[in-house]
């Protein structure tokens, strides 16, 4: 059982420490840009030299960009939220009770990232600026895209978890 819960305790923190990488670093989008720089892309700022605001992000032409801030957000929260219920269920649940609760909490989140790394993908022509639509994929998509398995895995982990002695 201490086997068990090490291994679901360390796939929750994984998926956590992937979710908070990839909501936070700037590489969801990467341009080479002429003379051999590189510009990094990310949820709010094109970074090169110095960052500056995506253009436009605050107006609805790019609202989609403000869904995938809030649900990258929101699936950071609430892995937090459910590593933290997970513990205090696992001091006050009685024996033979399920994580339920952690188990949705955890599936919420990585309904979440799917939701807006789906975006994100869908609208990757999206970007106002002319420059920055001829690039690529960057590492904190990929993470984005790695931690949501990991988090639909886990929920079901605790779904099937069972609290023994």
């Amino acid at each position: 059982m201490l086997v068990i819960l090490t291994f679901i305790i360390l796939f929750h923190v994984i998926s956590g420490i992937l979710l908070f990488i990839s909501t936070i670093n700037n590489a969801w989008w990467v341009i080479s840009a002429p003379g051999g720089s590189v510009i990094y892309t990310d949820l709010w700022y094109s970074c090169n030299v110095t960052c500056l605001p995506v253009k436009n992000s605050a107006s609805t032409d790019a609202a989609y960009l403000q869904a995938v801030q809030a649900t990258m957000i929101l699936s950071t929260i609430l892995c937090c939220v459910g590593f933290f219920v997970f513990i205090l269920q696992l001091f006050r649940l009685k024996q033979g009770e399920r994580f339920i609760f952690t188990a949705v909490v955890q599936l919420l989140s990585g309904l979440c990232v799917m939701i807006g790394a789906s975006i994100y993908t869908a609208e990757r022509e999206g970007f106002t600026e002319e420059s920055l639509r001829k690039g690529g994929y960057g590492s904190s998509y990929v993470l984005a895209w790695v931690s949501f398995p990991m988090t639909l895995i886990s929920g079901l982990m605790y779904l099937v978890l069972r609290k023994r002695k």
